[in-house]
């Protein structure tokens, strides 16, 4: 990693995302979405669409176009489609956005918005999908953590493609029979195949690489790790087989169904175990705080397993389902992409001020740029939020779920303080800094950085 290129708007594409993260815990603190409005409300599309794209996907667009080129060490190819990519995202974001808020009657817009919104959001998509996939294509034969990307791109552009197609359903705008059927019974994959396929498995194949790197961990190359890809991507792969049999009219899908559960169980519970085992094998004895922020991220994907398995007997109701989705959404994705941003962004100043320093002159190390014992107790604060959310929603206490999302912004936002002081370099110790050499970095991109003295 040291001395690889520098994606210019990776950080562009964190400060977005942080910005609709913030505005979409906000809008719940604020009483807006479930459960104050219907589950399949359009206030609630609108709170659903603004964490799942403007949050986790921005996010992990902006981490794989730095970090793919560092799994397969080639690279990134069309480098500079990145600020399009992310310029038609949040066109398609907003215009989604704006077309749900026409829906729910809160402004005067025509719903043609949505397909034209989804056009932008396929088409910026597609442009990450095309970069990255040349960029891994052109390093085969490919390792596992970049064929966990590969599957996660699929999804993606599945993902994509059916929503393009539910937004032309909810305009009034598809006619086509197939297509209409594809459409009104893909809604459960469109949801798994995001947080399960594009999400959680990319974001298992980068942890791989990431954690082994910052905790100088021996690399992956178990059996359980190639048995992880193969039952997931099977899972992947039937449930999307699924969404077309139905639509062919073919109702007894329930074996098929089973069968992608239980790979889909196998794979997590044999990447829990691959994960525990770098935990246990790693050489940096003394764990960060990032590593040890994603513990309890790790703990809510298991919990998250056993409760969807059980909701056929448990009662699949408004309140557990949400409260589900909160768990895997807010305690997984979320917790483990907050923790690993606390690593990241400095790691990626440090590569852009320090980096090349290296054997010039006396650095500072990574670590030297945060403090992590101000940090740290903002992670506590975030989980006990999510896990006041959770309870909140399971027992439909609207102002306890309020309070479990106003505790969960308070910490959002001092981390993201957190994040701004380490790209600044304000935490760095005063005996460490190289005023006459190093210059303060832009905030939201890597360049050169602007003019004047590190204070």
């Amino acid at each position: 990693m040291f001395g690889a290129a520098l994606s210019r708007w990776t950080l562009s594409y964190f400060a977005a995302s942080l910005f609709f993260l913030i505005a979409g815990t906000a809008l719940m603190a604020g009483g807006f979405g479930y459960p104050f409005h219907g589950l399949r409300a359009p206030e609630t599309l609108i709170l659903v669409h603004i964490i799942a794209i403007g949050w986790l996907s921005l996010l992990m667009s902006g981490a794989l176009l730095q970090f793919v080129p560092v799994l397969v060490a080639k690279p990134l190819q069309m480098s500079g489609a990145g600020l399009p990519a992310l310029l038609f995202l949040l066109i398609g974001l907003s215009g989604l956005i704006g077309g749900f808020a026409a829906m729910a009657g809160l402004v005067d817009l025509p719903l043609w918005l949505l397909p034209a919104s989804a056009l932008f959001l396929i088409m910026g998509f597609a442009i990450i999908i095309v970069m990255l996939g040349k960029t891994i294509w052109s390093a085969r034969p490919l390792t596992l953590p970049v064929r966990f990307v590969g599957v996660g791109l699929i999804c993606l552009l599945m993902v994509a493609v059916l929503g393009g197609l539910f937004t032309l359903m909810l305009s009034g705008t598809l006619e086509q029979i197939f297509l209409l059927e594809i459409a009104s019974s893909g809604l459960s994959a469109h949801v798994i195949l995001g947080l399960g396929g594009w999400m959680t498995f990319t974001a298992m194949g980068v942890s791989y690489r990431l954690l082994t790197m910052f905790m100088l961990a021996p690399e992956v190359s178990k059996r359980t790790t190639r048995l992880v890809w193969i039952a997931g991507a099977a899972s992947l792969t039937l449930l999307s087989c699924v969404t077309v049999v139905v639509a062919l009219g073919y109702d007894r899908v329930d074996v098929v169904l089973l069968v992608a559960l239980v790979l889909g169980v196998a794979s997590i519970g044999l990447y829990a175990h691959d994960i525990r085992s770098i935990y246990g094998q790693r050489k940096r004895k003394t764990i960060e705080l990032n590593s040890a922020a994603s513990v309890p991220a790790f703990a809510a994907m298991l919990l998250s397993i056993p409760v969807a398995v059980a909701l056929p007997w448990i009662g699949a109701t408004d309140g557990v389902v949400a409260a589900l989705v909160y768990l895997f959404t807010f305690g997984w994705l979320t917790g483990l992409s907050l923790a690993q941003l606390y690593k990241i962004v400095p790691f990626l100043t440090w590569l852009e001020c320090y980096g090349p320093l290296m054997g010039k002159v006396l650095t500072p190390r990574v670590q030297d740029i945060v403090v992590e014992s101000r940090a740290k107790r903002w992670f506590y604060v975030y989980y006990v939020g999510v896990a006041i959310a959770i309870i909140a929603l399971i027992m439909g206490e609207t102002a306890a779920f309020q309070l479990g999302c106003t505790v969960n912004l308070v910490a959002i936002l001092a981390l993201s303080s957190h994040f701004i002081r380490a790209r600044r370099l304000m935490d760095v110790p005063e005996a460490m800094k190289l005023p006459n050499v190093v210059t303060l970095p832009h905030l939201i991109y890597a360049g050169r950085p602007v003019s004047g003295r590190t204070k």
